[in-house]
């Protein structure tokens, strides 16, 4: 993809393939034979459907932090170096079946479900016209089936535990998913959630996104042991994989997914990947990264981009480059296009100071623009 010297984090922006690496990435996929045979039945639309999903998601990040800049917006949460987690996880659900519940770094969990471009960002601008109609920044899509977040990390762990427990009581064959941090594995939610999923046996899927750090607190200063041997101390199944690769992540979600909808009690399942983000906690601590860690391990990441590994994956493949532009370009178009109508919204259509007497989602089928949306679905439905 086209590298933005403005937006992209340095090491993306010298970003050249490494051979060996590349090997690594093929190898990756060939280890497991369940997951290579998940990966070998994708079509080439579906594996450019992956490409495209992290394109829309790092462009989404990148028009923010144009925002940023700009003095549009103040600050805005990223997940640049993260989108294999995010894409990869999603691809591998049921859009209008299942349920999943992103982090706000997620972000891309939202457009791959079908939430447009400019409605996420309207999230941040909190137009009136926002899926959320302004009152918080956590965007989601309860009609297409994407929980908001929640500000305090490891709330959604317990929320998603809950539909699950939904899902099994009508006997429905669907799945929730949502990601915590490692640093969310220090909260008493993520843990009371996981025991309570573990104890009764339910179809949801936790992914422990281990990005390195917490805030701005280092992985080695508040973790001992190994996250990959965490689901054996709750008794459930998991596994590990690559989070920068999004094959990897795409498959091992699938083979839980699949594996709870047919047998339901054999869930939870707690699938550890580790990854890292090319940037702060925010766009106003990025320099705060940079001090935290050393800079041989933003080279380190930084050479396993997701999207150019899998650029170069899918050109080994046999796909041609000028396709890959092809997608790109569309991709650039979408988000563009989003970035002018969320604009839009900002001059036509402020929030209303009455709508705030109503609290919660549930106040959108107030709203004109929202109502349609939300009359008669539900993400139980």
């Amino acid at each position: 993809m086209k590298r933005y010297p403005s937006f992209d984090p340095p090491e993306y922006v010298a970003w050249q393939p490494d051979a060996a690496l590349l090997q690594e990435y093929r190898a990756r996929l060939e280890a497991d034979p369940a997951r290579a045979g998940v990966v070998a039945s994708l079509d080439e639309e579906g594996r450019l459907a992956l490409y495209r999903g992290m394109l829309r998601n790092r462009l989404h990040d990148q028009a923010l932090k144009r925002w940023v800049r700009q003095g549009v917006i103040s600050k805005a949460w990223l997940g640049t170096g993260e989108e294999a987690t995010t894409i990869g996880a999603v691809h591998a659900l049921r859009p209008g079946q299942d349920i999943v519940a992103p982090m706000i770094r997620n972000a891309g969990a939202c457009h791959e479900f079908g939430l447009p471009v400019a409605d996420m960002l309207r999230g941040y601008l909190a137009t009136a016209d926002s899926p959320n109609g302004g009152r918080d920044g956590h965007v989601g899509a309860p009609w297409l089936g994407v929980l908001a977040p929640i500000s305090p990390v490891g709330e959604m762990v317990p929320v998603v535990a809950g539909v699950a427990l939904a899902f099994r009581s009508r006997r429905e064959p669907r799945v929730a998913l949502t990601w915590v941090g490692d640093g969310t594995t220090r909260s008493g939610l993520f843990h009371e959630g996981l025991s309570f999923a573990a104890a009764q046996r339910l179809p949801a899927i936790f992914i422990l996104q281990n990005n390195q750090v917490a805030l701005g607190t280092r992985l080695d200063q508040y973790q001992r042991g190994d996250f990959r041997d965490w689901p054996g101390l709750y008794g459930i199944p998991g596994a590990w994989a690559d989070g920068n690769n999004v094959l990897d992540v795409y498959a091992a979600t699938k083979l839980a997914a699949d594996r709870l909808r047919e047998s339901p009690e054999e869930g939870p399942y707690l699938l550890v990947v580790d990854t890292f983000r090319m940037g702060g906690h925010a766009t106003h601590d990025e320099a705060e990264a940079r001090a935290t860690f050393p800079p041989e391990l933003f080279l380190r990441w930084g050479a396993r981009d997701p999207i150019g590994l899998y650029e170069e994956y899918l050109v080994g493949a046999g796909v041609p480059r000028e396709r890959l532009e092809q997608v790109e370009a569309a991709a650039v178009a979408e988000v563009e296009e989003g970035v002018e109508r969320a604009l839009a919204s900002r001059q036509s259509a402020a929030p209303r100071p009455a709508d705030a007497e109503y609290p919660g989602v549930s106040a959108g089928a107030r709203q004109p623009g929202l109502a349609p949306r939300l009359a008669g679905r539900s993400f139980s439905a």
